[in-house]
């Protein structure tokens, strides 16, 4: 009895150690397949996300803020200073329309990079169901019914998947919207250093060739 106890042992240690190994390839393999992963893990990626796109949505309008104030103080100054002494200097006409016309182009991008932008999309609770809309997005869910938004948000809670789905495409919106906003506040940056300079080499330019000209 004792040898056949002895002899028995190593193979149930033998097979628990290759259950264990098993088990842990099987938990790796796991956690490096096709699965989503942790829930901890995929909030946490949703909430960077989250705070990363609005955190650039608000850098966004504050430089379409600069560039409005900075074109208006501009576009002030020509009108008060200099636009009262083109009769009697008009050499000083084309140097101030280049700068007075670059400045409002460029202040016109910058209103439309900063105007709020919503897409209302009518929806219906099929397709919240089906996963092929997005009712966390006001303009979307504003124009459905109240009974309506309140059985679709319960079926969102219901399913997992529907919920990752729906902040997916919650974020893939924030994200289409900061690329029109940057979009837009490049074009205007580029008018405004494009008349600035053109402006001032203008007006450089005049000086030195009507220097005797009395402004």
């Amino acid at each position: 009895m004792r040898e056949s106890e002895q002899a028995s042992a190593p193979t149930t240690r033998n097979l628990s150690g290759e259950s264990q190994a098993g088990d842990t390839g099987k938990e790796k393999k796991g956690k490096r397949g096709g699965g989503l992963g942790s829930s901890r893990g995929i909030e946490t990626l949703f909430r960077t996300q989250y705070r990363v796109n609005m955190d650039l949505s608000a850098l966004a309008d504050t430089k379409s803020n600069i560039m409005i104030s900075i074109n208006g103080i501009i576009i002030s100054i020509i009108l008060a200073s200099i636009a009262p002494k083109i009769d009697a200097n008009p050499w000083l006409l084309i140097p101030t329309l280049v700068l007075l016309i670059g400045c409002l182009a460029s202040m016109i991008y910058a209103v439309l990079a900063a105007r709020p932008r919503v897409s209302s999309k009518p929806i219906t609770l099929e397709e919240v169901r089906k996963s092929k809309a997005n009712i966390l997005f006001f303009g979307n869910f504003a124009r459905m019914t109240e009974e309506d938004y309140l059985e679709g948000m319960t079926e969102l809670m219901r399913h997992t998947d529907l919920v990752y789905h729906n902040m997916m495409r919650d974020t893939y919106g924030l994200g289409k919207v900061l690329i029109k906003k940057y979009r837009l506040l490049r074009v205007s940056y580029t008018i405004f250093m494009f008349a600035l300079v053109t402006g001032v080499l203008s007006f450089v330019y005049v000086l030195i060739k009507y220097q005797g000209t009395s402004v």
